[in-house]
Parts: structure tokens; C-alpha cells; sequence
């Protein structure tokens, strides 16, 4: 008897549970992109553009995340003639935690705190999905040139990780752009990097290197701390 061949039995296996089988996958993007066929998905997944997981006998488990990837995908190509190349620079963006944008490249979450207030424990915490930005991303997310991004990254205001920046560096960067209007370069905010560095290590003797949920809640009372101290010195109106 001929061995079955695993790729025609995805069209059957699985459900929602425990992944979808390549079949069931055609059937929900058949109802947006009529044009898609089984060939299709698999050539995308031999680009790299998905990877569904595998069973033991070898048969495709396509993910919730799968599918929606393969839906980017095709949006991209149908509305926007995107090549593949092109999609998945942009898939890999996304990875990084970029939002996907209407039109162009993802571009950073309009979540991420422009003007932060007064800081919580959660602010502190670690996020699910962690921010993962390119030089350019990172420079055109906080809107500054390329010239102070340079200064903050000589004077230690911002460091890449790799080649690529937290969402953090979005909000100083955003912030010395600011101070800059008042004259402040980043050579004069050294002082706040120092600090930050002493209060970090005060913690640590506290809760030791690894972050737990006592670190955040007590990163966040050493800024309400610092935000006080810095208001009771200023002069009175």
C-alpha cells in the first residue's frame, strides 16, 4: 500500500485546538482571497514567510498567528503590490513588535508612552512582546535626526542592543528633542543617565539582578521619589 502523503491529509487534520490543518486554512482565507489555493500557501511557506509547526507525522498545524500572518500577506500583495521581499522585511518588522501600518512599512505602537506620567509598577515590567527597533525605525518612530540620535548614543542616553533599540529609546529620544528646544543638549543630560544608573544599582542590592515584580514596583517608587525631590527644590511661583 502507497504511503499517504502528509500534506494532503492537512486538509483534513487538526482543528482550532490544536492547530489548523492546510485545508481548513484555504477554506477561511478562501472567503477574502478567492484566488488562493493550497499550492499557493505552500509556496509561501517554502519563501519563509510562514512556518506552521509539524507533527510527528509530518502533517502541517497552522496557528492562529499563522493564519494571520498568511492574511498579511496576501492583503499586502492584493492591495498594495507589495513583492515578496519587500512583505517580509516587513514580517520581520512585525516581529520585532512594529505595528502593521495601512500602507509602507509597520511602524511603532501608538500605545508606546509619549508623555509619561506618573509612573505605576506595571510600567516597569516585562512586556510580552518587546520592542525591537533599526536605527531608522527608531529615528523616524521619535522624529529626530540623525545628528541628535548620534549625540544621545556618544553620551549613553540611548544603546542599541545589537543592532537594534527598545521602545524605551523612543521616548528619550522624543524627550531630548524637547529639552533641546530649551537649550538643553544631550551632553547637559548626562546627569539624568548617571542618576538612573545609581538608582538601578540601589535596586539590585535590593531584589539582586533579575527582574521580578518587587523590582518594578520599586523602580517606580524611586521616580515618584526623584519627581518629588525635584519639585520641592524648585522655586515657588
Amino acid at each position: 500500500m502507497a504511503r499517504p502523503d502528509p500534506s494532503a491529509a492537512d486538509s483534513t487534520a487538526g482543528g482550532p485546538a490544536d492547530g489548523r490543518g492546510i485545508g481548513q486554512v484555504l477554506q477561511l482565507l478562501q472567503a477574502e482571497f478567492a484566488d488562493v489555493t493550497i499550492s499557493k500557501i505552500r509556496f509561501l511557506e517554502a519563501e519563509g514567510l510562514v512556518t506552521p509547526a509539524r507533527t510527528a507525522s509530518g502533517y502541517r498545524k497552522f496557528s492562529a498567528a499563522d493564519v494571520e500572518r498568511l492574511r498579511y500577506v496576501l492583503t499586502a500583495q492584493r492591495d498594495q503590490y507589495l513583492p515578496l521581499k519587500v512583505i517580509k522585511e516587513h514580517l520581520g518588522a512585525i516581529d520585532r513588535g512594529l505595528r502593521p501600518a495601512a500602507a509602507g512599512p509597520p511602524v511603532a505602537p501608538s500605545s508606546l508612552p509619549q508623555t509619561p506620567g506618573q509612573p505605576v509598577a506595571d510600567d516597569f515590567g516585562a512586556s510580552g512582546t518587546e520592542l525591537r527597533l533599526t536605527r531608522s525605525e527608531l529615528q523616524a518612530a521619535a522624529g529626530v535626526s540623525s545628528e541628535l540620535l548620534g549625540e544621545l548614543e556618544s553620551h549613553g542616553l540611548v544603546v542599541a542592543s545589537g543592532n537594534h533599540y527598545g521602545g524605551d529609546a523612543i521616548v528619550i529620544a522624543q524627550v531630548a528633542a524637547e529639552l533641546a528646544g530649551y537649550g538643553l543638549e544631550p551632553r547637559h543630560l548626562r546627569a539624568f543617565r548617571t542618576a538612573a544608573d545609581r538608582e538601578v544599582g540601589l535596586i539590585e542590592q535590593v531584589t539582586g539582578p533579575r527582574r521580578t515584580e518587587q523590582t518594578g514596583e520599586l523602580a517606580a517608587l524611586t521616580v515618584r521619589l526623584h519627581t518629588a525631590l525635584v519639585r520641592s527644590r524648585l522655586p515657588r511661583p
